[in-house]
């Protein structure tokens, strides 16, 4: 096998662009159209097996499935909450997990995404970071979470919106992000477009700004999670160097070259950053450049000692926010009754198999 085959393989298909599934062909040995009628049949026409590609020969259809998997992932596991919420466990080739998860709503299909196996950020909250960093996703295995999840949707539904949310930073792993994006936006992909899809970075500041220059840049969602530096740093101890001043004049530049919105993440923790001073200095912070906050009353995670703030608390810090000019909104706790946060169900996995 040649490098630049091993390479291409290493994408997998369904991180693979035009040019390249052609070339792969052409390493193949066959016409290079066939390239294009191959991501034809995945994205398109959803193909999830060669066999039912019934304009490639059946000798090149078998030997496709001999020597290129379709997918490297596969679903191990899916539960479905009461409220509609379904969290996939995808099964990776060498024995760990990732998960994607379907959020419905009345006039949305969003799919939640990951692109590391565990996260090496450590944020004290969530549980996507217990257990570190193995490795990064391939964009393939990036994309095809985006298409188990549309698989698992009724006849004539559809994705409408993607949000890079689940496990890892995505900037991180920054080439097969872009790579993934460029998949999920093309005409010849998905088709899914940049205004409908959200990344969410923890303050990688310097990616932030290389992102403002992508042909595929998104809408923004910077992690903030405090309304100053020192709370900030007990939260998230890997970013303790970047401030708040930062994060916002990042955010105010990135709106300014793209024209995307930009949202800021603030997940509430009773006794931490709920109080309403909290409120009155993060509106301090962030109400002069126009960007919303998104409050994210915290989703429970066994062994971690943090608490969820009363509905009251949350409203009363809403209030604040929008008594003093900044856009706001407070997301639905959706999935707590299918371990619906980040890294949850994949961290019960482990420990089941550990246990078997």
């Amino acid at each position: 096998m040649t490098a630049a085959r091993e390479d291409l393989l290493a994408k997998g298909v369904a991180g693979l662009t035009r040019a390249e599934a052609e070339d792969l062909a052409a390493a193949f040995g066959v016409p290079r159209y066939r390239g294009r009628q191959l991501l034809h049949w995945l994205h398109q026409r959803r193909a999830r097996s060669y066999e039912g590609m019934t304009d490639f020969p059946k000798a090149l259809r078998e030997r496709l499935a001999r020597e290129l998997p379709l997918f490297s992932t596969r679903v191990a596991r899916t539960h479905e909450g009461r409220d509609g919420t379904r969290k996939l466990l995808l099964a990776l080739p060498k024995g760990d997990a990732v998960e994607a998860v379907l959020i419905p709503e009345a006039d949305r299909r969003t799919v939640c995404v990951s692109t590391q196996v565990g996260c090496p950020i450590g944020c004290t909250f969530c549980a996507s970071g217990l257990g570190g960093l193995l490795r990064n996703l391939s964009p393939g295995e990036i994309v095809e979470q985006v298409l188990h999840v549309q698989d698992a949707l009724p006849a004539g539904e559809k994705l409408t919106n993607v949000v890079v949310m689940g496990m890892g930073e995505p900037f991180l792993n920054y080439a097969a992000l872009v790579r993934a994006l460029e998949v999920l936006e093309a005409e010849w992909g998905l088709g899914i477009g940049s205004n409908r899809i959200t990344v969410s970075t923890a303050g990688v500041l310097d990616k932030v700004a290389r992102f403002a220059r992508e042909p595929v840049a998104t809408n923004l969602a910077l992690s903030l999670h405090a309304p100053n530096d020192e709370v900030r740093a007990r939260l998230l101890p890997r970013f303790k160097k970047v401030t708040i001043a930062e994060i916002v004049a990042a955010a105010a530049a990135y709106r300014g070259a793209t024209g995307k919105d930009v949202t800021f993440e603030y997940v509430l923790l009773a006794g931490v950053n709920a109080a309403p001073e909290h409120a009155e200095e993060l509106a301090e912070r962030v109400r002069k450049i126009g960007c919303k906050v998104n409050l994210i009353p915290w989703n429970g995670v066994e062994g971690i000692d943090h608490q969820t703030p009363s509905e009251a608390e949350v409203r009363r810090f809403e209030a604040i926010l929008e008594e003093r000019g900044v856009p706001t909104t407070c997301r639905r706790r959706k999935g707590d009754d299918i371990a619906a946060a980040c890294g949850q169900l994949r961290r019960t996995h482990l420990e089941e198999a550990l246990q078997a």
